[in-house]
């Protein structure tokens, strides 16, 4: 993933926008990263960073929705069922992101430090965090 000053560039989002241009042509298909690259005449760091831009932009702009699916690439716009289906893949990767960096660095550090006031306070919080993106992705 760029870093946030590249994705918020004048770069990115003419990146972005040519990007969006370039899928918004492809619809209801999608297009993989090396056919986005192709159709785009960008280079791949150029596509990412307009990917990355493209994410940010979307919402405040008023875009359609970008999603990524393994067997479709990058789509825009997709349908009701698609999106859910990836909103509950991309929780679900965070959600395991998220247990590894809870038992393999905050849970030694709290046994670590059992009377540091600040780890039992962020177990507290993640704990919290991780309970609901279960939820989400359970329901």
């Amino acid at each position: 993933m760029p870093r946030a000053s590249r994705r918020r560039g004048d770069a990115a989002r003419l990146h972005a926008d040519t990007v969006r241009f370039v899928l918004f042509e492809a619809r209801p298909a999608g297009l993989v990263l090396h056919q986005l690259v192709r159709a785009s005449a960008l280079s791949k760091s150029q596509v990412r960073s307009g990917l990355a831009a493209l994410q940010d932009e979307a919402a405040p702009k008023g875009w359609p929705p970008l999603i990524w699916t393994r067997a479709d690439g990058y789509q825009l716009g997709a349908e009701r069922a698609a999106l859910e289906a990836y909103e509950r893949q991309v929780v679900g990767e965070k959600l395991t992101q998220f247990r590894r960096f809870l038992t393999g660095t905050v849970a030694p550090h709290a046994v670590a430090h059992p009377k540091d006031k600040w780890v039992w306070h962020i177990v507290a919080q993640l704990n919290s965090i991780e309970s609901t993106l279960d939820l989400i992705t359970s329901a």
